[in-house]
């Protein structure tokens, strides 16, 4: 028997798979959020007066098609898009956004379903947005699990025939080894249960998962979608960063370090506040209009 295994089964190291369990929730975080102490209803509210999720929006000649944004685990569709829906709106766009993977009993905090049930979540929202715009393709723009969510929605749900572009933000395409502490899961015996039983979709993102061998089998990505892949090489929870990128045709792989050596933005930067990034989604959105991103993106 392995030391870890004997181990295991003392108090200290039930303590020990106490803070491991911890460290794998707040890996995977994308950010702790104030929304939190507010009324459910609160969220839809606060989208609306910062001027997404206004239904009466029309998408432009200029930009022709809504954005619909798709947060991260333990996000919101708040909370992860303070920074980049506003950006968006103020360059003409209709964007909308929405809650998925809800455990209940836990409020504020979703992205915890099954992977493949919040899909089916995301296309009944495609669908919603695509009737009150009247356009007949969205662009999909999604953080951590949210970019990495879309490909099930592309793949298995008929979403290729509504999604124009999918960009993703650290999106964890292939699954993460969360800098391998995933592979000491097997040395605390209940731990995978746990993880299945309680938050599945935490289970689905681990690399090598039944989840991930499903979404990737066949290939990354479907004929007439446009991807953009954008990391950061700071990333510490998609890890290996690499893993992110996707292969096959119309992908683009962006790591942000390449456009801008300063940038030190790590996983939950990327989707939240980083203006280099939000850049280079603007440019994804609308690759006739592209302009260069560099560091003097910032101020743009």
């Amino acid at each position: 028997m392995l030391p870890w295994t004997r181990a295991a089964r003392t108090p200290r190291a039930r303590g020990l798979f106490a803070a491991l369990l911890l460290a794998v929730t707040v890996l995977v975080a994308p950010a702790a959020t104030a929304t939190a102490a507010t009324p459910a209803a609160a969220p839809a509210a606060a989208a609306v007066s910062r001027g997404w999720n206004d239904y009466s929006c029309k998408p432009s000649a200029a930009h022709p098609r809504p954005v619909v944004l798709v947060h991260g685990t333990f996000a919101n569709s708040v909370d992860n898009w303070l920074g980049l829906a506003p950006y968006l709106v103020n360059r003409g766009y209709c964007v909308f956004s929405l809650d998925y993977g809800q455990i209940p009993g836990v409020p504020f905090f979703y992205g915890l379903g099954p992977i493949d049930k919040s899909a089916e979540q995301l296309d009944a929202y495609v669908d919603r947005v695509l009737a009150a715009t009247g356009a007949p393709k969205a662009d999909i723009v999604g953080h951590s699990q949210g970019g990495m969510m879309p490909n099930y929605y592309l793949k298995f749900l008929g979403g290729a025939d509504k999604v124009n572009a999918l960009v993703g933000l650290a999106p964890d395409n292939h699954g993460t080894t969360l800098l391998g502490l995933t592979k000491l899961l097997p040395y605390f015996p209940g731990v995978d249960k746990y993880i299945n039983d309680k938050t599945p979709g935490l289970a689905d993102q681990v690399a090598g998962s039944p989840f991930m061998t499903k979404l990737n089998a066949g290939g990354d990505t479907v004929p007439g979608v446009r991807y953009t892949v954008i990391a950061t090489k700071y990333d510490q929870i998609v890890t290996p960063y690499r893993s992110q990128f996707l292969d096959g045709p119309n992908v683009r792989n962006v790591l942000l370090q390449n456009l801008c050596s300063l940038d030190l933005s790590e996983h939950v930067a990327i989707g939240t506040i980083d203006r280099i990034a939000f850049h280079e989604v603007a440019n994804a959105l609308d690759p006739a209009r592209a302009t260069p991103t560099t560091c003097a993106s910032v101020v743009g």
